[in-house]
């Protein structure tokens, strides 16, 4: 593995925020406030959108994977960042709705990503830690890791968290997450679909980067319009969403790689995917 930058340093002297590092057609992004649980400070925020910015317009990766260091993955937001503006003239409504904003447009980031993004959770994910895990496409969780959205312990109900948890998991499981706010261990995360699968501790990043190797095997293209396709149809009534996916289908089997791969599998051999 080589690293290929580091970036949003917080000042001059200290460690980069997010480590970026590359792993062949892979990208990882690393989490780096160890000292702080990994909380999504406005610098992270910031980090972790210039990141996904640059990754969308680079075809030669082909996946992404998401981890952090420390024995947090995330823990939410940086609430002392947060509390330090309420000495501001408004009480700190703008920086609050400023920092909002900016993390929900990250988390659509991921969503929207033309590669699909894996994390890798190491330890505790909560509040908006655990919004990242459930706006990632795909998610390995060490048996140490939880995961819990306990902002309604504190008094600050997770309700931006609640919109990937939301998409993620069924009601009641959800609705138990927020209204309780209790830890939620990795095996109950995978049993109601908010990770993929349970690793032992040390083997999550991995997992995740064996998971982003079989995709980034896969027609680059191909899964852009998968993962597009996917996210746009489940907000769709049933109708609409056969309708859109059948003009998808049908694009898709107008492209050279779709051509290649049926070419492929009928003349049993491996398909060579354009860009490759």
């Amino acid at each position: 593995m080589s690293v290929k930058s580091t970036t949003a340093r917080a000042s001059e002297t200290s460690a980069p925020v997010l480590v970026r590092e590359r792993d062949g057609g892979i990208a990882i992004l690393v989490l780096n406030r160890p000292q702080t649980r990994n909380s999504l400070s406005e610098a992270l925020l910031i980090a972790l959108s210039e990141a996904f910015t640059d990754i969308a317009a680079d075809k030669t990766i082909r996946a992404v994977v998401l981890a952090a260091n420390g024995p947090a993955f995330c823990a939410g937001h940086d609430l002392k960042e947060l509390t330090g503006r309420r000495t501001d003239a408004d009480g700190g409504r703008g920086y609050f709705t400023q920092i909002m904003t900016t993390c929900s447009a990250m988390m659509q980031q991921i969503v929207n990503l033309p590669q699909p993004v894996i994390a890798a959770v190491q330890g505790v994910a909560s509040a908006a830690g655990c919004q990242l895990v459930a706006s990632c496409d795909l998610a390995i969780g060490s048996s140490a890791a939880k995961f819990a959205t306990p902002g309604v312990d504190i008094g600050l109900f997770c309700s931006t968290p609640m919109v990937a948890l939301s998409r993620n998991v069924a009601r009641k499981h959800a609705m138990e997450m927020l209204l309780i706010g209790d830890m939620a261990t990795a095996e109950h995360a995978a049993a109601i679909g908010l990770i993929n699968r349970v690793v032992q501790v040390g083997a999550e990043r991995d997992e995740a980067l064996a998971l982003a190797r079989q995709v980034a095997e896969k027609s680059a293209h191909t899964v852009k319009i998968g993962k597009e396709g996917f996210y746009r149809q489940d907000e769709m009534g049933l109708a609409d969403a056969y309708r859109y996916v059948s003009q998808v289908m049908v694009e898709n089997l107008l492209s050279a790689d779709a051509e290649e791969g049926i070419g492929a599998f009928i003349e049993k051999r491996d398909p060579n995917w354009e860009g490759r």
